[in-house]
């Protein structure tokens, strides 16, 4: 199975957050044909959680997973170790109080 360029999952994913009236930042540009991507969301108390993308390796599935959780400066330095390991990596983060992150949503495995 092909995969969708990054850059163009990236650009369909703020549209689709955006119409739902939640703000989206791209805090890095990893690359657009292959980078992996990272998504913050930020609930505006202090709180955050990151999520990555996980593929089953015996189904071929893919699923987003939790990689930090809580303090959003603890979040935040998750976030930037794993900069640091993949100058690639796409960040971006979502504001929202009420905890929406769309990840959960059809097409956007």
């Amino acid at each position: 199975m092909s995969r969708l360029a990054t850059g163009i999952w990236v650009s369909a994913y703020l549209t689709r957050l955006q119409a739902e009236g939640i703000s989206t930042y791209v805090v890095a540009r990893g690359d657009a044909t292959a980078g992996a991507v990272l998504v913050k969301l930020a609930t505006m108390d202090g709180q955050a959680q990151a999520f990555q993308r996980s593929v089953d390796l015996m189904t071929g599935a893919r699923t987003w997973m939790t990689l930090a959780e809580g303090d959003e400066a603890a979040v935040d330095a998750s976030i930037a170790k794993q900069r640091g390991f993949d100058p690639d990596l796409w960040v971006i983060e979502v504001e929202d109080a009420r905890g929406r992150h769309m990840l959960d949503e059809p097409g956007l495995d």
